[in-house]
């Protein structure tokens, strides 16, 4: 269903909703209630929660675009009954402007709040010492989403996702362009029993970032601190965000470390033809070998100058039979010590590829003649 066949109405709502959510909302699809009328009233919304996601329809009615609309949770919210909870939703709806852009938006974070406190009462009234124990700990943090799971298939798990330092990074970052406040999160899944013996077992553990936050700093390659026997949340969590507040300061100062090395390319290779501002990951510099042009693209890596940047070489005179410019496998055998100063960084790799591109301009000539054939 293209979007044009959206009612004016609601189209204005959905576009404020997905601009102006301070999470990712996403649509799943958008279809027509009645195929006779040939209008796009019902809308999949797929919204974050608990680090994972939950479906629900909005319904319009193309025929009553005035008409506030009906939500459809999906089956694992089966119990989930908002307007008994919330008497001010219902004062919401009765009282709906379908020309104000806005209310779509703030309906959705409504219910998901409640549907938050609706998850949190489920997990509170789990009969498990260890959970009630592990909440009463934690009850001064803010944010924390937790989520029951169950099935027929597996046993019952409580899921928490805990929000982790509570730093502007977005801040930090000169120039960052990201629309949603980057955060950390831990993701912590207990079983659910009914013996306090529990108690002694670890849960399973993993830190979630914001798909952006790569850019900056990967949770992948953070080794989590052990979980101690007897230990709970209250006590783990200090030693865990202590230890990722030294990991995020030292991914700011190797933005600062890869800026200067890009700097220091100018006077060696001459301006960068093309540098990459923010997080300082790419530069592209002009080569030459008398005649023999080419391009060099160097990738730092995020650990640098601990790990040492890569290297690629491009023709821009040498082609292959595609159309395009060859170029070579990606270089990491040069000179290189991370307590080099930039410069030193910057010459040493000069160096090496005066040698270096000759024996890349031979590699181009190969291939040209192979093709000649």
């Amino acid at each position: 269903m293209s979007a044009n066949t959206v009612p004016p109405l609601i189209i204005a709502q959905l576009n404020h909703l997905i601009s102006q959510s301070p999470f990712p909302i996403k649509v799943d699809q958008i279809w027509a209630g009645n195929k006779n009328v040939g209008l796009a009233d019902r809308i999949t919304l797929v919204i974050p929660f608990c680090l994972d996601y939950i479906k629900w329809d909005v319904i319009y009615n193309a025929l009553y675009p005035l008409s506030a609309p009906d939500i459809i949770f999906g089956p694992e919210s089966e119990n989930f009954r908002p307007l008994q909870i919330s008497g001010e939703l219902k004062n919401y709806l009765a009282n709906w402007n379908s020309k104000d852009p806005t209310k779509l938006l703030s309906l959705v974070l409504e219910l998901r709040q409640l549907y938050m406190t609706y998850q949190r009462k489920r997990v509170e009234d789990v009969d498990d010492d260890r959970l009630k124990f592990e909440i009463s700990t934690i009850m001064s943090r803010e944010g924390i989403e937790m989520y029951m799971t169950s099935s027929n298939e597996k046993p019952e798990e409580v899921k928490f996702a805990v929000p982790l330092l509570g730093l502007d990074i977005n801040g930090m970052i000169p120039g960052c362009s990201w629309r949603h406040q980057q955060k950390i999160y831990l993701q912590v899944i207990f079983p659910v029993g009914r013996k306090y013996i529990s108690a002694t077992s670890v849960p399973r553990l993993k830190l979630v970032s914001s798909p952006e936050l790569k850019s900056l700093f990967s949770v992948e390659d953070f080794r989590l601190p052990s979980w101690l026997d007897g230990m709970c949340m209250a006590e783990y969590l200090p030693t865990l965000e202590e230890l990722l507040q030294l990991q995020i300061s030292d991914a700011i100062s190797s933005i600062e470390a890869r800026r200067k090395f890009i700097m220091a390319l100018a006077p060696v290779f001459g301006r960068p033809l093309e540098a990459e501002s923010v997080f300082c990951r790419k530069a592209t510099c002009l080569g030459n070998s008398g005649v023999f042009v080419f391009l060099v693209h160097f990738s730092l890596p995020l650990q640098f100058p601990k790990q040492q940047p890569t290297l690629v070489l491009q023709s821009s005179q040498h082609f292959n039979s595609l159309g395009v410019p060859i170029k070579s496998a990606v270089i990491t055998e040069f000179p290189w010590s991370p307590r080099w100063e930039p410069t030193g960084m910057v010459e040493r790799i000069y160096d090496y590829l005066v040698e270096e591109c000759l024996n890349f301009k031979k590699y181009c000539i190969d291939i040209t003649n192979q093709q000649q054939r």
